[in-house]
């Protein structure tokens, strides 16, 4: 006879954080979905560039502009009910998204996604201060990080195997099945508090949020992290989840299998270099500014490497590019720790959500410039990638000055503890 264990045993400390880690991982899949899908979404709607990456954009701005307000809603309901919310939103969209002929309407199913999204990623770390030791909680925030990345393993390729075989509808519908699932796991087994004490509270004023994000973003190290954040994050956001897959395939003359076997590089470059960034960050922490300015100029080296040679580019060079855009990643973290010695532990949240904001903010801008250009350009030619890759100097431009010149700033003043 089987014997079925018991909810209370279902609680323990790291079935709860794998409950969790495993909504953020669908949450990656949702964000990632369309990576896999631009050519397709291009066919089926009739969308040109342009019109595609509203897409994303709006996604993305939804996302961004839900990071400070997030907040204070984790505050109030607590984690078991933002993680299931946001699984059940973005399984809305991506339904929405499988049974979409018009453009209109797939538009509105990403902007679900995006909603849904910005709400699973700082519930599911929240749990784990109240499940884990002091000790351990640095450890298992970088981990769960790191391995929802794995959301894009299932983008590039059970989700893009789906798109080639049984279709469109298929492919959405089952990553909306897959949110509603994920979500009753959470139901079933993630609490906020193991004593199942109430760890919520009501959330302060809008005047007395509005003072706090002033007094936040007044501080030199939340701007130093958020310019760290942007120039850190923004390319490989674009390429993972929207123009990868179409460079690859259409100026580069991959097929599908290789362009997606880049996309699973990119996660498992990231998954390596994630905790040797986060060690040598913890090790030198007054190296930081230089760490994050290295991980730009590798980027952009990359990059120009890249431009610069005939195309189609061999292998060894698009596998280059894909490893330095996964350093971004695990660098645009840094940003939070810059944030972090700057602002009383009792401002951390909103500190961290407009953070957070840089990196996505210039993804969204980015991604929308990449479309015109390919638009202008007329599509997706190696000739018109070429120039719409351009975009990309003027944000790291930004984001070098401006985190150098906060960072000159943030040293005058005191660390927080």
């Amino acid at each position: 006879m089987v014997r079925v264990p018991s909810l209370e045993s279902l609680r323990l400390p790291v079935v709860v954080w794998v409950a969790a880690l495993s909504a953020y991982v669908v949450a990656v899949l949702n964000r990632t979905s369309l990576g896999v899908a631009g050519l397709d979404a291009t066919e089926r709607y009739g969308a040109t560039a342009t019109m595609l990456s509203l897409f994303v954009v709006l996604q993305v701005v939804v996302y961004a502009a839900m990071q400070i307000p997030s907040g204070p809603l984790l505050d109030r309901f607590g984690s078991r009910a933002m993680i299931t919310t946001g699984l059940v939103i973005m399984a809305g969209g991506q339904g929405m998204l499988a049974l979409s002929e018009d453009l209109r309407w797939a538009i509105a199913a990403r902007v679900l996604v995006g909603l849904g999204d910005a709400l699973v990623f700082i519930a599911a770390i929240r749990v784990i201060p109240r499940w884990f030791p002091a000790r351990q909680v640095p450890l298992l925030t970088q981990l769960t990080g790191i391995l929802g990345q794995s959301g894009q393993v299932l983008s590039a390729v059970p989700l893009a195997w789906l798109l080639q075989g049984p279709g469109w509808s298929v492919a959405y519908a089952s990553a909306a099945a897959l949110s509603v699932l994920a979500a009753a796991g959470v139901l079933a087994v993630v609490r906020d508090d193991p004593q199942g004490r109430t760890v919520t509270r009501r959330s302060g004023s809008v005047a007395a949020v509005l003072a706090g994000i002033g007094a936040v973003w007044s501080r030199p190290g939340t701007r130093q992290g958020f310019y760290s954040h942007m120039g850190t994050a923004f390319s490989g956001n674009v390429f993972v989840l929207l123009w990868g897959f179409p460079f690859l395939v259409g100026a580069q003359g991959l097929d599908a299998a290789r362009a997606s076997a880049f996309l699973v590089l990119f996660v498992v470059a990231t998954v390596v270099v994630g905790p040797f960034i986060g060690v040598l960050t913890g090790r030198y922490p007054w190296r930081r500014e230089l760490i994050v300015l290295g991980i730009i100029a590798l980027n952009a080296a990359a990059w120009a490497m890249m431009l610069l040679v005939p195309w189609p580019t061999p292998g060894w060079l698009i596998g280059l590019l894909v490893v330095a855009l996964a350093t971004g990643g695990p660098g645009s973290v840094i940003g939070f720790d810059l944030a972090r010695t700057s602002n009383p532990p009792e401002q951390l949240g909103l500190a961290q959500g407009m953070v957070n904001q840089g990196g996505f903010v210039a993804t969204l801008v980015t991604t929308g410039l990449v479309g015109v250009v390919l638009t202008v350009a007329g599509g997706y030619s190696a000739e018109a990638f070429r120039l719409a890759w351009l975009v990309q100097v003027p944000v790291w431009v930004v984001a070098v000055a401006g985190g150098v010149a906060m960072g000159r700033k943030a040293r005058t003043e005191p660390a927080q503890p």
